[in-house]
Formats: structure tokens, C-alpha cells, sequence
């Protein structure tokens, strides 16, 4: 049993979705078959259900790098190979619309926990065959999606973190959130699959506060249907992964 996320390997899950918000996982459940609650503990709730026949642990991971990579640790511990973070992020650039996704095909690691790991000239980037997977399912729902560099970073009100935006917007990297860099980093180290989407609320140079309060509410918004679409686009990959 392991210590933080309260599960071990009798739990028999080869992919994983990883939403940072435990009430996130709300939303995955209509699209899975024999559903059931796991555990929740600390920040770590986990329910399981099948995808096209596939069994698929959903896990959320909290906010920020420290929690995601003792999870992705842990994961690792029980025999888990494939993690799939179904995120939130605000846009650097204009183009991207409130609802839109960003999938990530490498992220700049503003963090602090992926520095922890391994220095800074390691790379951030997604396995290929899962992000091709993301690519395919995004276009063939018919989502609105862009592929590009994304972000993370270690705070959100710090007076500092305007400035970095700033800089980063004029290096055409599209969108920040706080976990991508330490997936991708922990679990490639680890020997994990990894790939991370991310569904826009904040609009380029709109108010973060608003954008992630509105993304809370129970009304169907833009940032609501992207919620929806990120998900589908994760099971659709876990399938083609599965040749299904």
C-alpha cells in the first residue's frame, strides 16, 4: 500500500488520467463503464472504470509539482505505465480561445520539483507514440486543439511570475500551467508513457482569477465544453493506444 495515494498493485491498472483537481474526476465518470470510487486521501482521489473495455485508473494529483510527482512515484510503485494529465492553463498568446486545448509536445521547466530530479539541460517532453495518439484524437473529434511548447511554473501571485510571462509569451510558448514539467520529467525518468493536455481558461491577457473561477462553476461555458473534450481526447488515445 503505498503512502500517499493509498493504492498497490492488486489495483491492476496499466493507464492512468490525472486531473490536479479531485472534483475533475466528476467529469470523467459518465464516460466510463463499471465505475467505482477507490480511495481519496490527502489529494489523491482515485476511482477505476472501463474505456472501450479498458480498465483506466483516474487520479487527481493536487496542484503544483510536489504532489504530482510523489503520485507519478507511486503510480510507478504498482505497476501504472501510462499517465495522461488532463489539465487547466492560461494562454501567453493570442489565438488560443477560452475552451481551446494545448496539447503539449515539450514544456520549459520553470519549476521547482523537476530541478530536484535531474539538472536543468534534461529535457520535458511527452512520449511520441502517446502525443501522436493525443494529435490524432484531437483531430478527429474535431476539438479545437494546438500542439506546441507549453510551460510550468511555481507560483501564482507572485509579483515576479507577470514578468515571466511576459518573456515567455514572446517565445512562442502558448500556454503555463504547474504540473506538465514534473510529469514528463519524473516519468520519463521513471520509464512512464506521459503526455499532458491542457484546456484553456483564461483568455490572452484576461484576468487568471476570473478565468479559473469561471472554469469552477456548474454552468456550461466554453472552459466547461473544453473540460469535456480534454477527457475525451485522453480515453480516445488510451484506445488507440490499446489498437482499439
Amino acid at each position: 500500500m503505498q503512502a500517499h495515494i493509498h493504492l498497490d498493485e492488486t489495483i491492476g491498472v496499466k493507464y492512468a488520467i490525472l486531473p490536479g483537481d479531485p472534483a475533475r474526476l466528476d467529469k470523467l465518470i459518465p464516460f466510463l463503464e463499471d465505475y467505482e470510487e477507490v480511495t481519496f486521501n490527502r489529494e489523491y482521489r482515485s476511482i477505476t472504470g472501463y474505456y472501450k473495455g479498458i480498465k483506466i485508473l483516474g487520479m487527481s494529483t493536487g496542484m503544483g509539482g510536489v504532489s504530482t510527482a510523489i503520485g507519478i512515484e507511486e503510480l510507478n510503485n504498482i505497476g501504472v505505465t501510462t499517465l495522461i494529465r488532463i489539465g487547466s492553463c492560461g494562454t501567453l498568446v493570442p489565438g488560443i480561445e477560452v475552451g481551446d486545448l494545448v496539447i503539449s509536445s515539450g514544456c520549459v521547466r520553470d519549476d521547482g520539483t523537476s530541478h530536484a530530479y535531474i539538472r536543468a539541460t534534461y529535457p520535458a517532453v511527452p512520449d511520441t507514440e502517446l502525443l501522436f495518439a493525443m494529435i490524432q484524437a484531437a483531430k478527429e473529434g474535431g476539438y479545437p486543439h494546438h500542439v506546441g511548447v507549453t510551460r510550468s511554473h511555481e507560483t501564482f501571485y507572485a509579483e515576479a511570475e507577470i514578468a515571466q510571462e511576459e518573456y515567455w509569451m514572446n517565445q512562442n510558448v502558448l500556454c503555463d500551467d504547474m504540473e506538465t514539467a514534473p510529469l514528463f520529467v519524473v516519468g520519463r525518468l521513471r520509464g512512464m508513457k506521459c503526455a499532458s493536455i491542457l484546456n484553456n481558461v483564461v483568455a490572452f491577457e484576461g484576468d487568471k482569477e476570473e478565468g479559473v473561477a469561471s472554469y469552477s462553476t456548474g454552468e456550461e461555458t466554453p472552459a466547461q465544453t473544453g473540460e469535456r473534450n480534454e477527457i475525451l481526447v485522453a480515453l480516445e488515445a488510451i484506445a488507440k493506444m490499446e489498437g482499439k
